[in-house]
């Protein structure tokens, strides 16, 4: 709890659940203003009202990411409102249900990197835009382990959108860094999330034996990462892929 985000302006897409939600009440504990963003307006809602339970200070703006006009509205309305975008946490996802890549339903693909590449894609653009006029700010984007090595098959349009994901935060990285933009990864491996429960593995203690802490990690685990990247701790870290994914990487 030592970082203070204080007078600072926090937007967390996807951050009804999960790994979201629990990034958005991270940066409110520790001070922030944090903007939640999410296709569902219960889901939405239900953060803000966990964050001001908590002491904190929270909004909710309803945005689909797979909507460039949506994806617009939503940075032009959060600085309309606030003022200033400090730090961006892109973190909605999909993924698709596993099948192997020749029985995969090939009209999956567009709503995979609809989701996970192009809104990553025009939410840097607007992002970058907004902090290259104020001066700077920080963003981290919610990539995975499947980017950088595909842990089981069936999700061959998950691996290959993550990867692409990555991509681009190490291109946009290396382009804004000396303008005072700080842009990074998280690479959640297995995490206890609605989308890890939704993904048909039956047997979550034999996933979890499998791993060097032999557990799953929880949302909450992962925030502090995001926290940290975005923080001026990681004042140095630039174009970093940060995995949090209980060694799985090491394996």
């Amino acid at each position: 709890m030592a970082t203070s985000f204080e007078g600072k302006t926090v937007l967390v897409t996807g951050g009804g659940s999960g790994i979201g939600r629990a990034a958005a009440l991270a940066f409110a504990q520790r001070g922030a203003h944090v903007t939640v963003s999410g296709r569902r307006e219960d889901q939405g809602f239900e953060t803000v009202a966990l964050i001001e339970q908590a002491g904190g200070h929270g909004a909710y703006i309803q945005a689909d990411v797979t909507d460039p006009d949506d994806l617009a509205r939503l940075h032009r309305d959060l600085v309309n409102a606030r003022g200033r975008l400090d730090i961006a946490f892109n973190n909605a996802g999909f993924q698709e249900p596993r099948a192997l890549l020749a029985d995969q339903n090939p009209s999956l693909y567009a709503r995979v990197f609809d989701t996970n590449v192009r809104a990553v894609y025009l939410g840097l653009q607007q992002q970058i835009a907004i902090m290259l006029k104020q001066g700077g700010g920080a963003i981290v984007v919610n990539t995975s382990v499947s980017g950088l090595r595909n842990p089981n098959p069936g999700l061959a349009l998950y691996s290959a959108s993550k990867a692409a994901a990555i991509a681009l935060v190490r291109a946009a990285a290396m382009e804004y860094s000396e303008h005072g933009i700080r842009i990074n990864a998280v690479a959640p491996g297995r995490v206890v999330t609605p989308m890890m429960l939704g993904s048909k593995i039956m047997d979550m203690q034999a996933v979890a034996a499998g791993l060097p802490l032999r557990r799953m990690g929880q949302p909450e685990e992962v925030a502090e990462a995001v926290v940290w990247l975005a923080s001026d701790a990681a004042s140095f870290v630039v174009g970093h892929v940060l995995c949090t994914d209980g060694g799985f990487m090491a394996i």
